[in-house]
């Protein structure tokens, strides 16, 4: 009885949106792809450019307006900050809170439990129709684990804006400071993290993640300014989503490979020129997301980071764990293996190694080795 009630009202409810669809057949395109979770084709993001000139700029802060651009021409996302929102910049500044009385808002306010904002997270994406985002401090992404490995179990396609995502949150001291949570989230099957070196790389980021309909994404953004990279002489950011590309290359065949994520990555290309000036050849290469690396063709991967090429760096500010799959024995780290401390940014990163001078150092000591 019941399945023949229900085989009822589905055709009932078919034939109400084949006469919708009649009639409004752009409002039904839309709702169709909304409910299976995709943008339609032809739908213009309308992206910021950015330029060097417009430099430097934090990458959260450059997230904050790729948003807001994006938002105009996809009305399905919705969504807000643990308590952090002018920090984490994820106010739709066009629209208005959701709450009693005004349900058509978009921006929500979770207030300090990250743990509920990541539930209310997983359950808008599984009742479907709307893209869902949810921002804080990348030191609070604890605690909301359990929500976020829910939401990569299900493969639920939920948007994580982590800021202020290294010992360059500053005074704030260790507490605030990040260390261990991105290698952390990478260690969650199904989440794919990505952490971009400036501004061009956070617009492709988030041009992924709204496309996105497999698993989680997690923005990975800096609280301090980083410089804009031309990209008439390094190659386009729009490779952001092979995972890790070429950034810049030797004249020939390179002695070294240097990887760097994020806020790292300037520091990195600096560090790469004075070693090109000292005579060396010396391959950049910019690693936003390991998860999207991993997912290429080995021989994509074989043709950035070039087998027989053992002299390599890692450089990130977090933990060195994991790094040994791509920098191997031969290798070496420019990372952190204990927690921060109260200072400014700048003073810290350059108190633990983060500086191009300290690369160009460890690089010399390998290619001498």
């Amino acid at each position: 009885e019941c399945v023949e009630r229900g085989k009822t009202v589905q055709s009932n409810w078919e034939k109400k949106f084949e006469a919708y669809k009649t009639a409004y057949p752009d409002l039904a395109e839309h709702w169709t792809h909304a409910m299976n979770g995709t943008l339609p084709p032809q739908l213009n993001l309308d992206l910021p450019e950015f330029r060097p000139a417009d430099g430097p700029i934090a990458t959260r802060a450059a997230s904050g307006k790729v948003l807001n651009a994006m938002a105009k021409n996809i009305p399905l996302l919705i969504g807000g900050s643990a308590d952090l929102a002018p920090s984490n910049k994820t106010v739709i500044d066009s629209s208005f809170d959701f709450q009693k009385g005004s349900y058509n808002g978009r921006n929500i306010r979770f207030g300090v439990r990250e743990h509920a904002m990541g539930g209310i997270l997983n359950g808008i994406s599984l009742h479907g129709g709307i893209k869902p985002y949810g921002g804080t401090f990348l030191v609070f992404a604890d605690y909301m684990r359990s929500s976020i490995r829910l939401a990569a179990l299900m493969r639920l396609p939920v948007i994580y804006v982590f800021t202020h995502d290294s010992i360059a949150v500053g005074e704030d001291g260790p507490t605030h400071q990040p260390v261990e949570h991105v290698a952390s989230l990478r260690a969650i099957p199904g989440l794919t993290v990505i952490r971009p070196a400036d501004a061009l790389e956070t617009a492709e980021a988030w041009r992924l993640a709204v496309k996105n309909n497999d698993g989680p994404v997690a923005l990975i953004l800096s609280r301090q300014k980083l410089p804009i990279l031309d990209r008439t002489k390094y190659a386009s950011a729009d490779r952001l989503g092979k995972g890790a590309y070429v950034l810049a290359d030797s004249d020939r065949k390179p002695e070294i490979i240097l990887i760097a994520t994020g806020s790292e990555v300037s520091i990195t290309l600096e560090a790469g020129k004075k070693l090109k000036e000292n005579g060396s050849q010396v391959r950049v290469v910019s690693m936003p997301s390991w998860e999207l690396f991993e997912k290429n063709p080995q021989e994509y991967k074989d043709e950035v980071l070039l087998p027989d090429v053992t002299a390599r760096i890692a450089v990130e500010a977090g933990l060195s764990m994991g790094w040994e799959r791509y920098v191997a024995n031969a290798g070496a780290t420019v990372c952190i293996s204990r927690f921060g401390a109260s200072a400014p940014g700048q003073t810290l990163l350059e108190k633990f190694g983060f500086t191009s001078d300290n690369i160009v150092q460890k690089a010399k000591a390998l290619l001498n080795h």
